[in-house]
């Protein structure tokens, strides 16, 4: 069976549109979720045991539940609570929750693998805690967790394509619908198969610089 990729050409508007809306929702869902996971990692490690404990819960209901099962209750539950949002915002806003307790895990990891002896000698210079993780914490730390922050990164933005189930239209959708309607289904698979390679391929180049140049800051 000869495969025809004319697909590419004659339906490249809508896999480029599709392909743009997978990437904003990818990288706005990395950044809303890595926000909020430095937040959380930093309430674990400096508030009382109640706010932990709080946080512990929320972490362990994202992580022990499918990424599908909560974009369902955000999506089709969230009118009940008054959380009505539409298709393209409850999967960038799900996906950035699902990612936020793993980012939240690798922050606190990263945190806790700096030795307490230099905190404490911050805090003999008179340094707040702000800026001892800024100043101490933070540059130390990133050059270890780069490696699993780039990990997770690339596995959300394979997840984007999830979104496909409550109709945004990302690249799946869009390949899955041109591949219903022209019987093209294992050209429109490559196709997919491809752009993600792409989206991956370029991820781990940028994670490797941004590794290379934490490590150099961290050497001056």
């Amino acid at each position: 069976m000869a495969l025809d990729f004319s697909v590419v050409s004659q339906y490249g508007g809508q896999i480029l549109d599709g392909f743009g809306i997978t990437i904003i929702s990818w990288v706005g869902a990395v950044a809303l979720g890595m926000v909020v996971g430095f937040a959380i990692a930093v309430l674990q490690l400096f508030t009382g045991r109640w706010i932990r404990a709080v946080l512990r819960v929320y972490i362990e209901i994202l992580r022990t539940t499918p990424f599908l099962v909560q974009l369902f209750v955000l999506y089709y539950g969230g009118p009940n609570f008054g959380v009505s949002l539409s298709a393209l915002d409850a999967g960038v806003v799900s996906l950035a929750l699902y990612g936020s307790a793993y980012f939240a895990e690798i922050f606190r990891s990263g945190f806790l693998s700096v030795p307490h002896g230099q905190i404490e000698a911050a805090d003999c210079l008179g340094l707040s805690r702000i800026s001892t993780i800024w100043r101490v914490q933070l540059p130390q730390m990133l050059v270890i967790i780069t490696p699993a922050l780039i990990n997770m990164i690339i596995i959300l933005s394979k997840e984007t394509s999830v979104l496909s189930i409550i109709t945004v239209p990302e690249l799946t959708a869009v390949l899955t619908q041109i591949g219903s309607e022209q019987f093209i289904y294992v050209e429109t698979t490559l196709v997919l198969c491809v752009c993600y390679l792409m989206l991956v391929a370029v991820t781990q180049k940028l994670g490797g610089w941004a590794e290379l140049k934490a490590s150099r800051y961290l050497q001056r």
